[in-house]
């Protein structure tokens, strides 16, 4: 087949994350294969192969992402620069932003199958990231921007389930009829695909887990193992940010009653004031930024403890599996994410509270780092891109099918 995937967020646009890590493993997983991939994003520029770059702002907005410009123009880039746009056998969105949007755009123009993952959860991004006054003017804007260029055939209400508010039921609103314009609709977890049922998402909806590529699936890797009186190593590789709840995670590590180090992979909203807070209380805490995925692997090998304590976000958080991929144990506070991982191999809080994670924290035992190291070794290979690649060539046949 040949694909055209289309991200607001890959690595041209300047941004590293878990979005970008799971693209570049399916497309490299697919032409392995022997598909035909190519990836319309944003960015200024770039060496790597198919990779087609739309009209983009220059200056970083959202966690240092760089945007592409507005859907129609991009659209009619891709129609003057990519004449051979109707060749594709299917078109596959990543995102809900400007460039995602062309894609959709495309789609139905050319009349494609269209495949639509739904990565994130905006409507937390929008209660966490904006300044309250600004929240519910944000939501109306973008939902008015994105109903523009898409149809908003479903109205969502205020409820007890995902949406408390006019705010964060509105960015569920954008979510739902987005999803609505693909024929086959893929998410990362279970969990996610029933919060997309419960609002209305009319076609069907398949769960292809997120996949790694062989630099997390192929080395060997440690059974973990910490004795009493040993600084308990911690790892946090992702993005240090507000939805993240990094800063609620240092709060509750003042509370621990062991020794302890945490290494801190990953920029984001959150950064300075982590790094203010830490050195006011002379924390156990070393920050080194964004760095390189051998550089962050290295470093986990070396670890006992793997951190997310992302809540109610997440729809399947990377640094989950690169932790099980790599024999790590794994420290959460949301029930949600333990599905994404084996029974057995991480440490679940039973709230995300400051006072209940230090808890949890506090009373791991030597025993539980092994046994829940040997657990996530057991299943490793459960988390390369090659397999679950069957499953979304799977859901490309049906979104085939169904159109």
């Amino acid at each position: 087949m040949k694909i055209a995937i289309f991200t607001d967020l890959y690595t041209p646009g300047g941004a590293t994350g878990g979005i970008i890590t799971s693209i570049s493993a399916q497309k490299a997983e697919l032409e392995k294969l022997g598909h035909e991939v190519v990836i319309f994003c944003p960015g200024l520029h770039t060496n790597e192969k198919n990779v087609f770059l739309v009209p983009t702002f220059a200056r970083p907005r959202i966690n240092g992402a760089l945007m592409s410009r507005g859907p129609k123009l991009v659209a009619d880039f891709i129609r003057k620069h990519y004449p051979d746009f109707s060749d594709f056998d299917i078109v596959h969105v990543h995102y809900e932003a400007s460039c995602s949007i062309a894609g959709i755009l495309l789609a139905k123009e050319f009349n494609l199958p269209l495949a639509q993952t739904m990565h994130g959860r905006e409507d937390m991004a929008i209660a966490t990231n904006v300044p309250h006054g600004a929240r519910i003017a944000t939501a109306i804007g973008l939902n008015q921007l994105h109903r523009h260029y898409l149809p908003h055939e479903i109205k969502i209400k205020s409820d007890h389930y995902q949406a408390p508010n006019q705010t964060r039921a509105k960015m569920w609103q954008l979510m739902i009829n987005h999803a609505n314009c693909a024929d086959v609709i893929i998410t990362p977890s279970n969990h996610f695909r029933c919060k997309l049922e419960h609002y209305s998402v009319e076609k069907p909806v398949k769960v292809v887990p997120n996949g790694l590529p062989p630099e997390f699936t192929t080395p060997d890797f440690p059974i973990r193992k910490y004795h009493d009186g040993d600084v308990l190593k911690m790892i946090w590789n992702s993005r240090v940010s507000t939805e993240k709840r990094f800063m609620p995670f240092l709060y509750a590590l003042r509370k621990l009653n062991r020794p302890y180090m945490l290494y801190v992979y990953g920029d984001g909203n959150a950064l300075k004031k982590a790094q203010t807070y830490a050195k006011k209380h002379q924390m156990k805490v070393k920050f080194f930024g964004a760095k390189s995925r051998s550089q962050i692997i290295n470093r986990m090998k070396v670890c006992h403890l793997s951190i997310c304590t992302s809540y109610n976000f997440d729809t399947q958080g990377m640094v989950l599996i690169e932790a099980e991929a790599t024999g790590l144990p794994t420290f959460l506070c949301d029930p949600d994410l333990a599905e994404d991982l084996p029974r057995g191999g991480y440490l679940l809080a039973t709230s995300p509270e400051v006072e209940t994670m230090a808890e949890a924290l506090n009373k791991l035992t030597p025993e539980q780092i092994t046994k829940m190291s040997k657990v996530m070794l057991a299943h490793r290979q459960e988390t390369a891109q090659s397999a679950q690649i069957k499953k979304l060539l799977n859901a490309y046949k049906l979104a085939i099918k169904n159109h």
